[in-house]
């Protein structure tokens, strides 16, 4: 055997089911020339065995056996490091798996870089649910050469041994070992490792795939284990060593940065579970952790959230039934305080009564949370279960809401729902709040209500429902609706009802912020099946895909060419923007001009989220249901502004207009990366998608030379400029005016404040990771917080949530389905490569571009059509502080960018006159009747 490049220590304990499918995802990787060493920890189960065996098919595999249980992993992973025989190390639990590339890429940069190791991303793979996260995604952005932690030491917060190549000589050098008969060895090791290391590279793909298993049956997991006491002296011993191996190298100023790593990771796994804790363990917790708190550099408390600052205080001062209420706010930062007491100065803090003394007030001022400010949207509630009444299938729920920034009050009138989400429409049960206290003490801060749910209404099939579901306090004003968990207390007993043949489950959901659970579980004989038979595991997968082939998506393409065989429906018209996100973008604008014209044709829109933003008495169809599959297949015209499912061929008699969102900054289609370097089957599909239009909307020249050429499309171009486009060009029309001052009172946009929309694109390859929202919102607040409200509408790829203490100023405008509303009631943009850019200069407003990854943005990342320096009509920042500058004097920013701003419109937007959707129905609609 050639010497190997890589040695791979997998270690075993009792896990003989799973240890196969870690080892030959070591034995699958695109590198060949690996060493696996499987290491058994004195197994009970004949985990051992499988070792053996799988050594026995393939000459890279050995395997040893501890002659004891060494009750942790540091012992088998040491003796696999002095077994291992390659000149790189890395670590493999046996539940777990590695990438196929992860072995050779993660070699490739070790050779590139000469680091002592390399660390890379982990995926985190929920097997209950089978939805996947990534391991702290913000330290895996780029490809990077860090010279020593000191230069980047947030990295103490990625202490897993197992997503990582190690030099094995840069081990052996410094005698890097695990500690041995103690829980989470992986802090010390990687701390030391960190310390130790000259330099470390860090790649910004998944290296580690981490199985966080649902089966109880499975046992808890040392991570999963923080129900014991003893867990967590562990964590604070090991936390110890660190502290003094600091002391002891000459490393003690790195001592701040990994007491925020404690705080903000050990410590708040800790604080999440106190709601669902009882009283001795809690005070157990406390004496344990609040010695080791004290020691803490004061600066890494600033690090973290204030309400877990909060919770921290309340822990370390004894008011532990206090603590474990705040705790439930360290997720959801939506969720209110129970009480709030304001002084005579004014100012506000945590609690029902004062603070007794400085100290106390200083950790439980909240003033700067500015709750009388809070808008409707975002301002904190809290919604607790107070009483639990089954009747036969009816569960009479008594609800209080705290209230604390008075959301719920105001002259606009607030409906209320309870929500359960079901196999079909949302189940919705309508109640109202009782009147609310008089006064301006902490009781009058509460709000109390009586709901009824009747679970026999929840469709849950004749073999029964397996799964749960968690209701919503669902509350709508001024057409702005929000979505809050309803809590549960933590030692609320459980509660059983039958409903027909199955059966429900009341509880807290004992994790998280310990929401309401309804669990519905088997009945019958199918119940009794699983009873007597634990192994119908895989019998329920098998169950479950031939549910997913007949009901899936390629049994839906079946349907629909089977009903293409039907004739076509000449007046049906199927309408979607936005993926079905809303009533908006061109298509509405059309949508709108066919019923002033009152042709005889049948609009049904399709919809994939809320459904509050179309019109009362507009038909709807589930994007992707069957409904769905039906209509599109009988539908004359097809319209939308992104893409019908790719699955649906476009049958001779359908016309299908292509509206598209906006026109091109950033590459499209076949210049995009992403198509550009895929393989030709991607490339095909993307083809046969863009056969499927007869015509598209072309607002530009601009647009032809860079959108229709970068997709191939040879078809009609509608030459009329965007519909969507209408109301922005006559936006003085009294109708327009109108509609923008509704959207500034839906927001509580206070009198006399200018509003800034700030509407940045989504990043490519980290969709959903916030990396889009590049401005520092808390320095823009103190900049400009005074004169202008912010609204942020990030991309709907995007996630955001807008800080409890910055929500003063600060909007979530995701409510608003159609972006023209916002941008009538704003007062100028900023935005980044949005083509966002394009639409608004229709207003002639300000426009301003946040842009300090611009650089890698248009040639490490997407790329870009123009240089944006050259067409901007309006100016570029890279600092926070310049941008609140230029905000402070919006009018001279106009007159000295009208220029620029001149030339940008002329070449844009020469086909805006605000009649395009009458120009497009003339084409489309009536040209193709004649």
């Amino acid at each position: 055997m050639p010497a190997p490049d890589v040695s791979v220590v997998v270690i075993v304990h009792n896990d003989a089911e799973r240890l196969p499918r870690a080892v030959r995802s070591v034995l699958g990787q695109s590198l060949r020339r690996l060493d696996v060493v499987v290491v058994d920890d004195c197994s009970a189960d004949g985990s051992y065995g499988v070792a053996r065996t799988l050594a026995a098919a393939d000459p890279r595999v050995r395997c040893l056996r501890l002659p004891v249980n060494s009750g942790g992993c540091g012992a088998p992973r040491n003796a696999g490091l002095d077994a291992a025989r390659s000149p790189y190390v890395m670590f493999l639990d046996s539940d777990d798996e590695l990438p196929y590339h992860a072995c050779k890429s993660l070699l490739l940069a070790a050779e590139e870089s000469g680091a002592d190791f390399v660390t890379g991303e982990v995926t985190r793979l929920f097997e209950e649910t089978g939805t996947a996260g990534l391991w702290y995604p913000e330290l895996f952005t780029d490809a990077r050469l860090v010279e020593g932690i000191h230069s980047a030491p947030e990295y103490f917060l990625d202490h897993l041994s197992t997503n990582k190549i190690y030099r094995a000589d840069f081990l052996a050098r410094h005698d890097l070992r695990f500690p041995e008969h103690l829980h989470y060895e992986d802090q010390l090791f990687s701390a030391r490792a960190f310390t130790l290391a000259r330099a470390f590279a860090v790649v910004p793909w998944p290296v580690y795939t981490w199985h966080l298993a649902g089966d109880p049956a499975a046992g808890p997991s040392i991570s999963s284990s923080r129900h014991k006491i003893q867990n967590v002296r562990d964590r604070i011993t090991v936390a110890g060593l660190i502290d003094a191996f600091l002391e002891e190298s000459g490393n003690a100023g790195l001592r701040p940065a990994k007491d925020a790593k404690f705080l903000r990771h050990d410590l708040r796994l800790y604080l999440g579970d106190l709601p669902f804790r009882d009283r001795r363990w809690t005070e157990e917790f406390a004496a344990t952790v609040t010695p080791y708190l004290s020691g803490i550099a004061p600066e890494a408390f600033a690090t973290v959230p204030r309400e877990q600052q909060l919770c921290q205080y309340l822990l370390r001062t004894g008011r532990l039934a206090e603590a474990a209420e705040c705790a439930r706010t360290l997720d959801r930062p939506l969720i209110a305080p129970r009480h709030t007491v304001r002084d005579a100065a004014g100012r506000t803090y945590w609690g029902r009564t004062l603070p007794e003394d400085e100290q106390a007030a200083a950790a439980l001022d909240i003033s700067d949370w500015r709750l009388d400010e809070q808008p409707f949207a975002t301002g904190p509630l809290r919604h607790e279960v107070v009483r639990l009444e089954p009747s036969g299938t009816r569960l009479r729920i008594s609800l209080r809401t705290y209230d604390p920034a008075r959301v719920l009050g105001g002259p606009a009138p607030v409906t209320a729902e309870l929500r359960i989400a079901t196999t079909a429409e949302p189940l919705v049960v309508p109640f109202r709040y009782a009147p609310a206290r008089g006064g301006d003490g902490p009781d009058a801060q509460i709000r109390t209500a009586e709901a009824e749910l009747d679970l026999g209404l929840v469709p849950v099939g004749a073999k029964g429902f397996r799964g749960r579901r968690h209701p919503l306090v669902a509350l709508e004003r001024l057409g702005l609706t929000r979505s809050d968990p309803l809590l549960a207390p933590g030692d609320l007993p459980p509660l059983r009802a039958r409903v027909g043949r199955h059966s429900v489950r009341a509880a807290c959901e004992g994790h998280g912020v310990g929401r309401l659970e309804l669990a519905w579980e088997r009945a019958g004989a199918l119940a009794r099946a699983e009873s007597l038979a634990p192994g119908l595991s895989p019998v329920r997968r098998r169950i479950h895909r031939l549910t997913r082939r007949v009901t899936g998506p390629r049994a839906k393409a079946l349907t629909y060419h089977e009903l293409q065989k039907l004739p076509i429906d000449d007046g049906l018209i199927v309408f979607e923007a936005l993926e079905g996100r809303g009533y908006a973008d061109s298509p509405r604008y059309i949508h709108e001009e066919l019923q002033r014209r009152r042709l005889p044709l049948r609009a049904v829109w399709s919809y994939s989220g809320s459904r509050s933003s179309y019109p009362e008495g507009t038909e709807l169809i589930r994007r992707g249901s069957w409904e769905y599959v039906r209509t599109v297949a009988r539908a004359r015209y097809w319209i939308d502004s992104h893409g019908f499912p790719v699955l649906f061929t476009k049958r001779p008699g359908t016309r299908y207009l292509q509206t598209w969102h906006g026109q091109a900054l950033k590459h499209m289609g076949f210049d995009t990366p992403e198509l550009r370097l895929a393989g030709p089957e991607r490339q095909r599909l993307h083809r046969e998608m863009v056969a499927r239009w007869d015509a598209l909307i072309c607002p530009s020249e601009e647009f032809e030379r860079t959108f229709v050429r970068a997709n191939a499309y040879d078809g009609e171009l509608l030459r009329t400029g965007l519909p969507r486009n209408d109301a922005l060009v006559r936006w003085n029309d009294p109708a327009q005016r109108d509609r923008a001052t509704a959207t500034r009172e839906r927001l509580q946009i206070p009198d006399g404040r200018k509003v800034l929309l700030y509407a940045p694109t989504f990043r490519d390859g980290v969709r959903g990771s916030g990396e889009s929202i590049r401005v520092d919102l808390a320095e823009l607040v103190r900049e400009v917080g005074e004169e202008w409200t912010v609204v942020i509408r990030p991309h709907y790829y995007e996630r955001f949530t807008v800080p409890r203490e910055l929500g003063h100023t600060l909007r979530d405008g995701r409510e608003f389905a159609d972006l023209n509303d916002l941008m009538l009631a704003s007062d100028a943009l900023l935005t980044d490569y949005s083509s966002v850019m394009f639409d608004y200069a229709n207003l002639g407003r300000p426009i301003l571009f946040y842009a300090d990854d611009y650089e890698r943005y248009r040639s490490v990342s997407r790329g870009t059509y123009y240089d944006l320096t050259d067409i901007a009509p309006g100016p570029l920042f890279t600092t926070t502080r310049d941008l609140g500058a230029a905000l402070r004097d919006p009018v001279e920013l106009q007159e000295r960018w009208a220029g620029a701003y001149a030339r940008f419109q002329a070449r844009f937007n020469p086909c805006e006159t605000g009649r395009s959707s009458k120009a497009v129905v003339d084409l489309f609609f009536e040209g193709s009747a004649r």
